[in-house]
C-alpha cells in the first residue's frame, strides 16, 4: 500500500505553444510534458514502470532485471526506481563495455544497478525461455522487464495519460502525437483513446515495420481500435541518427518556448508535427497535443559523443 501511495503521481502539466506561424495556420498545439512527472523516471518510463514495480512488489521480488543499449532512458529509470524504491537492479547492456563508462551507464552505476555486458549476438535471445531461466539460476528470482519496458502493465500505466487528459481538456484534442521507439508508448495511448480522436505516432526507426509492431502490441492485449497511424519520414536517418536541421530544430524550440528536447525521440516528432502543419496536413481549427516523453538524460551523452550540439536545458 506505500508503494501504490507513492506512485500516485499529480498529473502532468499540459502547456500551449503560442507561435505566429500556428496562428497563421489556423493550428492549436498543446504538450503534455510527461518530462515533469520525476526527475529521473520522467515521461513514458515512469507510466511503463508503475504498475509493473507494483507486481514486483506483490510477488515479493526483490530485484529488477532488464535489457538495453548504452545509452538507454529505459535503463537509466530503471535503475532510478530501484534506488528510490527500494529494489535492486540488474540491466544487460547490448554490446562490450567501454571505459570511462558514458553519463548514462554512470547514472546507473551511481544508482546501484549491476550492469552486464553481453554480446550482440547473445543479446537477441533476450526473449527465449531458456536463456531467462539461465539468467534466474545466475542472479536468483527477479521481475523481468523487456527492453524498452513495454508488457501489459506497461500498456495499462501509458493509457492513464489519456485518463489523465479527461480531467484537464475538454473535448479532447483531435490529434495526440507521440515519439515511437518500439511503439508500447502508443498503444496504451490507443488503449485509453478507446477508439476517439485520432493517435499519430512518429517513428524514430528507419523504415516501415513500427507499424507491424504497434498493431502486434493492440492484438496481443485485446485492443482493436484502429483510430491510429505511424509517421515514418521523420526518422532522419535511424535509430540516434540526426541531421544539422534536427539539431538547429531542437536547439530553437528551446530558446523560443523554453521547453527542452532530445534528438532521439521528442525532437523528431516536434520536427514532423511542424513539418506536417506546413504541408496543410491539418485542417484549420485542429487541436493537436504532443506527448512529451522525457528522455532527457540522453543529451548529456550525445553531446559528449558529438560535440555539445545540444544546448543544456535550462533549470
Amino acid at each position: 500500500m506505500e508503494l501504490e501511495k507513492r506512485l500516485v503521481n499529480t498529473p502532468s502539466p499540459v502547456q500551449e505553444i503560442l507561435d505566429d506561424f500556428l496562428l497563421e495556420k489556423g493550428i492549436r498545439l498543446l504538450v503534455k510534458r510527461e518530462d515533469k512527472l520525476h526527475p529521473q523516471i520522467s515521461g513514458n518510463k515512469w507510466r511503463k514502470l508503475k504498475y509493473n514495480l507494483l507486481e514486483a512488489r506483490r510477488s515479493d521480488h526483490k530485484i529488477l532485471l532488464t535489457f538495453g543499449g548504452a545509452y538507454s532512458n529505459h535503463i537509466a529509470a530503471v535503475a532510478a526506481a530501484g534506488k528510490e524504491f527500494g529494489f535492486s537492479t540488474i540491466g544487460l547492456i547490448r554490446g562490450e563495455q567501454c571505459l570511462p563508462p558514458n553519463p548514462t551507464l554512470s547514472f546507473a552505476r551511481e544508482c546501484g544497478m549491476s550492469l552486464q555486458f553481453i554480446n550482440r549476438t547473445t543479446f537477441r535471445k533476450k526473449n527465449q525461455p531458456e536463456f531467462l531461466q539461465n539468467l534466474r539460476t545466475r542472479f536468483g528470482d527477479f521481475h523481468p522487464l523487456p527492453a524498452g519496458g513495454t508488457n501489459a502493465l506497461a500498456i495499462k500505466g501509458c493509457a492513464e495519460i489519456i485518463f489523465e487528459l479527461e480531467t484537464q481538456i475538454d473535448p479532447l484534442p483531435d490529434y495526440i502525437c507521440v515519439c515511437c521507439g518500439t511503439g508500447g508508448t502508443a498503444a496504451g495511448l490507443v488503449a485509453g483513446l478507446k477508439g476517439r480522436q485520432q493517435l499519430m505516432g512518429f517513428s524514430v526507426l528507419k523504415g516501415d515495420f513500427l507499424k507491424a509492431e504497434v498493431a502486434s502490441f493492440l492484438e496481443n492485449y485485446g485492443i482493436s481500435f484502429n483510430n491510429w497511424s505511424v509517421e515514418t519520414g521523420y526518422h532522419f536517418g535511424g535509430y540516434a541518427k540526426f541531421r544539422r536541421e534536427l539539431i538547429d530544430f531542437i536547439n530553437a524550440f528551446q530558446q523560443k518556448f523554453n521547453i527542452p528536447l532530445d534528438p532521439v525521440y521528442t525532437g523528431k516528432m516536434f520536427f514532423g508535427i511542424f513539418d506536417l502543419v506546413k504541408k496543410g496536413r491539418f485542417q484549420k481549427g485542429t487541436t493537436i497535443l504532443a506527448i512529451h516523453t522525457g528522455g532527457l538524460q540522453g543529451i548529456e551523452g550525445f553531446n559528449a559523443r558529438f560535440g555539445n550540439l545540444i544546448t543544456t536545458p535550462k533549470t
